[in-house]
């Protein structure tokens, strides 16, 4: 896929030329220093105090303090501080101010992070509570109402980055009027601006923080809104910049590049209208449906912005789909972009009800006001390859081993590894050491299939996976009470631990009998000894991610680092044009967009199905193999597996393909 699809705008966005253009033009021409009095900076004073002026008529803010900043973060951490210094000094002089600092279930956790951190801070011993949201995402009103009489803070979003949902300021505005509350009010708008209407100073808010890189602006600039009246305390102290209210020589550069999307803004020429949001969003809901029968929605889209879509596709997990949507070149999320690198389930969906499978799947589309139609066109094209990517098969035979219908999918999950061992013409399966974290997904694996477990193994002390993974398939029985073999098609599996504990040999027999020469793959606890006739030419298959694969002869691995760059695979390939470039990415993320190396078409082989290609790619030793993926983390693991099975031509993309060039 050579055109990328960005799909991303609720985290980041690209920069609008304009901005970049002012940017420029600012560092170029007007590069003085503001708080000075000659003509450069004056020059840059005026570019400041122009930007501003936009500002306030965007905002509709033509009162109260708009200034720049680093972007919303620091907003937040200024609105949160000087709230808290008001409600300690409105303490300390006896006056009631309540003692409830109230956020959103569903606030980014800047909010509640900056209140925790502030409360102790300033030691105010105010209590934090979140304010729930109701199914479909919006602050409980009745909830509010009846805290509203102890609250000192609330702080609220306009629309949710995870779901788009829209908050009811207007409802919550009337619970806080209508309660006579003294709460200080901060309303999150950075996924606001650009998207929805907005009259600050018409409102009840106290604060609102905003962040240009969320649209089209660079990232580092942003503003925060305070309601003329509004306690204010620096957060930024210095050398009085921003007339004493952030100090710090501001970021010129930003508040051009800030100035001129305000501008855009204001023009009402460049960014398409909500209508045209909102009929560009009815294409892709239409496409995402075709695609993924089943698929869910997880906010109501009526009241949701119209450039933001979460959904889950039943049994699919999130991460297996963000890794088709990329493959196929459109840029999608699981949820935050500040929360990605956590492995755990959405607190926003979670606060809303969405059950825990759902969201394990949820995926966030979204897009910003500059998307064109020639965009979207090509995004339904890409989303329909992804739903039939989705549909291909992953417990099949592999092309590259003529057909054999026997294959072994290694499944990875904390460090731990197991094997999902079947047949393809008999629909049968064995798992052996599955890790519970991933018995679900198995699971759905095999009933999407039609395959019948046979028999749920383990081969150490641990059996919670094994355990896990029958309950999910309605109970699974684990080996033959006679302790004979299992028949999967024309191979069996057959007992191979000594003194009770537990080994797996499997292989096609002759005669009836499994002899070392025909054992295809061995299964083994770590540092189980083995019987003479485990076979000394078969792969042992433990359940260390790690070292899952070792051979059962000492193997020689080469020498020398396992990772190559760009320009040293071009040299590789160009001196070895028989070299084989291995894809190591599933077999959907493959089918969702092939790899092309330096003109050279890869070979899918998934790094889950590495065991059983390992003879193939590593052939008689002397022909090179590299192998490739997104990110070069699995081919890098795939490289050194190969190495480590005696086969010293092995080596990765440093980078992988989103690096390569």
């Amino acid at each position: 896929m050579d055109k990328e699809i960005y799909l991303d705008a609720n985290a980041t966005s690209p920069v609008l030329p304009a901005a970049i253009a002012a940017a420029a033009a600012a560092m170029r021409d007007s590069y003085g220093n503001p708080s000075s009095s000659h003509a450069a900076g004056l020059r840059a004073r005026a570019l400041r105090e122009a930007a501003r002026a936009s500002a306030r008529r965007v905002l509709g803010a033509a009162g109260g303090r708009v200034m720049f900043n680093s972007g919303a973060t620091e907003g937040i951490q200024t609105a949160v501080l000087s709230a808290l210094c008001a409600i300690r000094a409105r303490r300390q002089r006896g006056e009631a101010c309540g003692d409830l600092l109230l956020y959103g279930a569903t606030e980014h956790k800047a909010v509640p992070e900056s209140l925790a951190h502030w409360n102790e801070v300033l030691g105010t011993g105010l209590e934090l509570r979140a304010l729930p949201v109701d199914a479909g995402g919006r602050h409980r009103l009745d909830v509010l109402r009846e805290l509203a009489p102890r609250a000192a803070f609330v702080c609220t979003m306009a629309a949710n980055n995870e779901t788009g949902v829209v908050s009811d300021l207007d409802g919550i505005a009337a619970v806080l009027r209508e309660s006579a509350s003294p709460a200080l009010w901060m309303v999150d708008c950075v996924q606001a601006l650009g998207k929805l209407p907005l009259a600050l100073g018409a409102s009840r808010i106290d604060y609102a923080p905003f962040s240009g890189h969320k649209l089209y602006a660079p990232k580092g600039i942003g503003m925060l809104y305070v309601r003329e009246g509004a306690p204010y305390t620096p957060l930024m102290c210095g050398g009085g910049q921003e007339e004493g209210q952030r100090s710090g020589t501001e970021n010129m550069a930003g508040i051009a590049a800030l100035g001129a999307v305000l501008e855009a803004l204001e023009g009402g020429a460049t960014f398409r209208s909500h209508s045209e949001l909102l009929a560009c969003r009815e294409r892709l809901v239409g496409a995402l449906r075709a695609a993924f029968p089943g698929i869910v929605f997880n906010a109501p889209l009526e009241h949701a912005l119209p450039t933001t879509l979460n959904f889950s596709v039943p049994g699919v997990a999130s991460a297996d789909l963000l890794e088709i949507f990329d493959a196929a070149g459109v840029r999608v999320s699981a949820g935050s972009a500040c929360s990605a690198a956590r492995a755990a389930p959405s607190y926003v969906l979670d606060a809303m009800g969405v059950p825990v499978r759902r969201s394990a799947s949820a995926v966030r589309l979204s897009f910003g006001p500059l998307l064109d139609d020639a965009t979207i066109d090509l995004a339904c094209a890409q989303i329909a390859r992804c739903g039939r990517a989705l549909a291909l098969p992953v417990l099949a035979p592999s092309p590259l081993l003529d057909g054999q219908p026997q294959g072994l999918v290694q499944l990875d999950a904390d460090g731990a590894s197991g094997w999902l061992l079947f047949d393809a013409g008999a629909r049968q399966c064995v798992a052996i050491d599955v890790p519970e974290a991933v018995a679900g997904r198995s699971a759905a694996m095999l009933r999407a299939a039609g395959y019948r477990l046979l028999a749920s193994l383990h081969t150490g002390q641990d059996d919670r996976g094994a355990a896990a993974l029958a309950r999910e398939m309605d109970g699974a029985p684990g080996w033959p009470a006679d302790g004979g073999a299992l028949a999967l098609g024309d191979a069996i599996l057959a007992r191979a631990g000594q003194d009770g504990a537990r080994a797996y040999l499997f292989g096609r027999p002759q005669a009836g009998v499994l002899g070392p020469d025909q054992v295809r793959f061995v299964f083994a606890g770590h540092g189980e000894t083995l019987r003479p006739d485990a076979g000394a030419q078969a792969l042992c298959c433990r359940g260390e991610t790690e070292r899952a694969l070792a051979s059962l002869e000492t193997a020689a691995p080469g020498e020398g680092a396992t990772e190559l760059d760009s320009a040293a695979a071009r040299r590789l390939l160009d001196a070895h044009p028989d070299a084989l470039v291995v894809d190591v990415r599933e077999l959907r993320e493959h089918s969702a967009g092939a790899i092309r190396l330096h003109g050279q078409a890869a070979l899918n082989v998934p790094l889950s199905r590495l065991a059983e290609h390992a003879g193939y790619l590593a052939g008689d030793g002397a022909r090179p193999v590299l192998f490739v993926c997104r990110s070069g983390a699995r081919s890098a693991r795939a490289a050194r597996a190969l190495r480590g099975l005696g086969h010293p031509r092995a080596w990765s993309l440093c980078g992988g393909i989103a690096l390569a060039h």
